[in-house]
């Protein structure tokens, strides 16, 4: 039988500490109607944390003004300043906020090479909550074709529900009512915990890049667990009877 030890927070922070919401909006234009969404989000979910009796610290990534950096670290593979420092805060962050434009039936190009950018590791299990704006409701099923596979592939903690909103869905209850249902599912997974909980006891059974850009990458030997399952295999070493369960 597998060993199955409950879940932990991350055991050095404190339980009342701060949470910090990175928002990320892919909008171009002035104004924006994905940082229009993005408000809504960010100021629902703030209350809910705080009506928990929880703080929390809102930090907003706008994805136009860094464009120039974005398209540089695609082409070269190396991140500037400027984009290292929303890197790390992204690597901080407690809960996550993305919103997209979608531009002919996909999210917009400069958000997509955005994620492409960055660490695989850099999110894992981080709570996200998932939407997308568009000129039509023709676009609405972008999200859940496009936006939660590639949340997938970074192992995000991505909430059930995912907010689109067309121009006619602007003036609609339909819509709050979609931003307070997010918003508290997103409330919830930030303010227990799960998500670094999830993080902390799973880590070593993912596969990282050395020296990487997430919060717990290994950077130097000392760092690296050699006694785990994946260490193990790679070292030409047999998984012991635990690991597999039998």
């Amino acid at each position: 039988m597998t060993d199955r030890t409950p879940l932990q927070p991350d055991p050095e922070r404190p339980a009342d500490a701060p949470l910090t919401l990175v928002v990320i909006s892919g909008g171009t234009g002035n104004p924006s109607s994905s940082r229009l969404l993005a408000d809504r989000l960010t100021e629902k979910t703030t209350e809910l944390i705080r009506g928990r009796g929880r703080d929390v610290s809102i930090q907003h990534v706008e994805l136009a003004p860094i464009a120039v950096d974005i398209a540089q670290a695609v082409v070269t593979g190396f991140p500037g300043e400027r984009l290292k420092a929303v890197i790390r805060q992204l690597a901080a962050a407690d809960g996550l906020i993305t919103v997209s434009p979608v531009y002919t039936a996909g999210v917009s190009g400069l958000f997509k090479s955005f994620f492409d950018i960055l660490d695989d590791n850099l999110v894992v299990a981080k709570p996200t909550l998932p939407a997308a704006t568009a000129g039509s409701a023709r676009h609405a099923l972008v999200i859940d074709g496009q936006l939660r596979p590639m949340l997938a592939f970074l192992r995000a903690l991505t909430v059930p529900t995912s907010v689109f909103a067309a121009p006619e869905d602007w003036g609609s209850s339909a819509l709050g009512e979609r931003i307070g249902r997010a918003a508290t599912e997103l409330t919830a997974l930030m303010t227990t915990g799960v998500g670094a909980a999830i993080a902390g006891d799973a880590w070593s059974g993912y596969r990282h890049r050395f020296g990487g850009e997430a919060a717990r990458a290994e950077r130097t030997a000392a760092d690296v667990d050699f006694t785990s399952p994946l260490m193990r295999l790679a070292a030409g070493g047999a998984p012991s009877q635990r690991d597999t369960g039998a």
